[in-house]
């Protein structure tokens, strides 16, 4: 239930809010500084080494997020404070439930920790928004519709796929992979709506491939991945 409302309903809610008060851009690079808390709080905790590989694989996929939305450019950064805080709180909410995700998914099926966080998640949401807002919103049947479809598609199926993936991926690694997130955003947008993928662009989306490749390489002397246990 706690992972529900401070892992999903947190990070969604500030990100969001961190869009309204910055731009896209903002909010994201500052979520996905993500791996580089995950990473601190595991090195804190003695449950991993701050190895040259896992620093390498944190700035490479960070680097490239910054490269792929173009903060180096036009529109680049926009800095405020309730949006900045927004995002730091998200990157906080995000890697809480990367490490307790998978601390719980090593006990429980996924499917029971998936009910029980998206049914948290929905009940705070009844309380922050109660449904009599939503009545009075009159929303069409079709408006009804995309709302199902987008609740499926970018909330439901999401979820549980990352949650599977937690399932055989330590914290680090699973986070790394996630900044594919706005990778595969761009990449769509240049397929679907012909946006134009610049030379930049394209150089972050290889940087965070490269992040994911080098987090994923078996460390030196182990052979495989590596497990939860203080090393």
């Amino acid at each position: 239930m706690v992972l529900g409302v401070l892992g999903v309903a947190a990070s969604n809610y500030f990100y969001y809010l961190a869009i309204q008060k910055t731009n896209v851009a903002t909010a994201i690079i500052i979520q996905y500084t993500a791996p580089v808390w995950v990473l601190l709080y595991m090195v804190l905790r003695g449950l991993q080494k701050p190895t040259l590989q896992r620093l390498a694989g944190v700035a490479l996929a960070i680097s490239g997020i910054a490269m792929v939305i173009g903060i180096f450019g036009k529109g680049g950064l926009r800095l405020n404070v309730v949006g900045v805080t927004a995002a730091l709180v998200a990157a906080f909410s995000f890697s809480f439930y990367n490490v307790a995700g998978h601390d719980i998914l090593a006990r429980y099926d996924r499917w029971t920790v998936l009910l029980y966080t998206t049914f948290a998640a929905a009940l705070f949401w009844i309380v922050v928004n109660p449904p009599g807002k939503i009545i009075v919103a009159h929303y069409s049947g079709a408006q009804w519709v995309f709302l199902l479809v987008f609740s499926i598609l970018s909330v439901l199926a999401p979820f549980s796929f990352y949650f599977a993936g937690l399932q055989h991926l330590e914290p680090t690694r699973a986070i790394i992979v996630s900044c594919l997130e706005p990778v595969f955003s761009i990449v769509i947008a240049a397929i679907v709506l012909g946006e134009v993928l610049r030379t930049l662009q394209t150089v972050g989306i290889l940087m965070v491939l490269a992040a994911i490749l080098v987090v994923q390489i078996p460390e030196r002397g182990s052979g495989k991945p590596i497990a939860l246990e203080p090393e």
